[in-house]
């Protein structure tokens, strides 16, 4: 993860989290700032079912346990509405929905 460092990525998370526009996304666009080991960025290790390291990406801290993937992405992900099909009561239906990718500030 090292030659991630100050690179644009994409990480998507295990679970839906608030984000800093008080909005639930899924996965995180942004610099790489860096990856701290717990002990030192707390001050604690905490127990084993919880990572010890955290990832800094822009305005953002995740916990390594909640990290899926991390790829690199040097041009910008659509940011933008989805399109969405559900297929309810035997009709198909069209719909949008909001990103769940957050995009950092820097």
């Amino acid at each position: 993860m090292q030659d991630f460092i100050d690179k644009k990525v994409l990480i998507t998370t295990q679970n839906w989290f608030l984000a800093p526009d008080g909005k639930e996304y899924m996965g995180v666009y942004g610099t790489l700032k860096a990856i701290h080991e717990a002990g030192k960025t707390l001050g604690f290790i905490p127990n084993r079912s919880h990572a010890n390291w955290f990832i800094e990406i822009g305005d953002m801290i995740i916990m390594g346990c909640q990290v899926m993937y991390i790829t690199a992405c040097p041009e910008e992900p659509n940011l933008g509405e989805s399109e969405v099909w559900d297929f309810s009561n035997g009709v198909m239906n069209r719909g949008k929905r909001p990103s769940k990718i957050y995009k950092c500030r820097e």
